[in-house]
């Protein structure tokens, strides 16, 4: 639908909204089945991280590992850096153990990386995670309150709340893992979020200071006018952003590849 020869975002923004709130409601039905798939931040164990000299294949990895007879593991192999989570906590002698055994059957060059989560360290910090993000959602929907009116803060918040649930739901879709660098990633984006609706609202707030609403086709006018005003911008800021994230996923090392990603 076009409104002066422009895309008319209110007269289709119920087929936009139908459209997300189903992707929506199917990434809620499969966060309910499948849950989280938690890192170490969230959940006991150890990870360790391993610097090697050489490529070594996946298959000499997963050999290697089943070897040591350590419990479940994960493995996110690299050319030169490969993750390994194990689901226990290694006491120190399991892991000196590990570590010996690689260099002396794989690559005497190889370093090592170790990071080990008990269990009420991994609760503190899941509870620490949500606890940062509601406090967060709350200054952001005080200050659109106290800067608009608490229609707009409804919205606003309405928006955030999507785009952090998408993101959530899309990672419980493919169990890619959730450890701190995603409750940042999910931050980030709550703040791209929220600036970009703000800009939108200014816009909104400036116009109705110059235009007379009689009917609700003015104020449909009035909307999509300031949206078309600030979407140079918007597009700009999105492509940006696109770019500087897909090279840190590229480029970037495996540690801040998922958060990228988000």
């Amino acid at each position: 639908m076009r409104s002066n020869g422009k895309f008319d975002f209110v007269h289709t923004s119920r087929r936009f909204l139908l459209v997300s709130a189903a992707i929506l409601l199917i990434g809620l039905i499969m966060l309910a089945a499948k849950g989280l798939h938690y890192g170490i931040d969230f959940s006991s164990g150890t990870s360790i991280d391993i610097s090697t000299s050489k490529p070594v294949s996946e298959q000499t990895l997963r050999s290697f590992l089943d070897e040591q007879n350590l419990g479940g593991y994960g493995l996110t192999p690299s050319e030169t850096r490969d993750t390994v989570r194990f689901e226990q906590a290694l006491t120190e002698q399991q892991e000196r153990q590990f570590t010996t055994n690689f260099t002396s059957q794989i690559d005497k060059d190889a370093s090592f990386e170790v990071n080990i989560v008990d269990v009420d360290i991994a609760k503190e910090q899941q509870t620490n995670a949500l606890i940062g993000l509601a406090v967060a959602s709350l200054g952001i929907m005080l200050y659109v309150s106290i800067r608009f009116e608490w229609r707009f803060a409804v919205a606003a918040i309405a928006a955030l709340l999507y785009d952090a649930l998408f993101v959530i739901c899309i990672f419980s879709i493919f169990q890619l893992e959730v450890n701190l660098p995603f409750i940042l990633a999910v931050l980030t984006i709550i703040g791209y979020s929220i600036n970009d609706t703000v800009v939108i609202f200014d816009r909104i707030r400036e116009n109705l200071r110059f235009t007379k609403i009689k009917t609700g086709a003015d104020l449909d006018a009035l909307v999509n006018n300031s949206i078309w005003q600030t979407l140079h911008r918007s597009v700009n800021t999105v492509i940006t952003v696109l770019l500087a994230a897909g090279c840190l996923f590229i480029f970037g090392s495996e540690s801040i590849r998922l958060f990228s990603l988000a």
